[in-house]
């Protein structure tokens, strides 16, 4: 069984900061992704980890601000984020992956709120 429980979210002024944290649990499973979804807007991906965090990739629009980052010893994913806008308000969604015996399997967790407003 997999659990991936994202935190961290919250609310805060437009240059503010927060610091998500994805602590993923289950066999062989990882963290992979940060993905969001703000109101009337699919899903996108926004950070990901790349060789178990030895690179990472980013979406244009937080590229610079944002930065993803991972404890192997505690299986956390952390996505720092610096120099909030309000079009950065969202539900933040972490991706974890989990090799089976047909192929990957992905699961996401329940997601935290980020609302950035003043």
């Amino acid at each position: 069984q997999v659990q991936v429980v994202e935190s961290g979210g919250g609310s805060v002024q437009p240059g503010g900061s927060l610091r998500l944290s994805c602590e993923v649990s289950g066999t062989n499973a990882v963290p992979v992704d940060w993905h969001r979804q703000a109101p009337g807007n699919q899903r996108e991906l926004v950070a990901r980890l790349i060789d178990g965090g030895a690179k990472t990739a980013y979406s244009d629009s937080v590229s610079g601000r944002f930065t993803v980052s991972i404890d192997s010893a505690k299986n956390t994913m952390y996505l720092q984020m610096n120099s909030l806008k309000p079009d950065d308000t969202a539900v933040y969604f972490c991706k974890a992956y989990q090799p089976g015996p047909n192929g990957p399997v992905y699961y996401f967790g329940q997601g935290t709120q980020v609302t950035v407003s003043s």
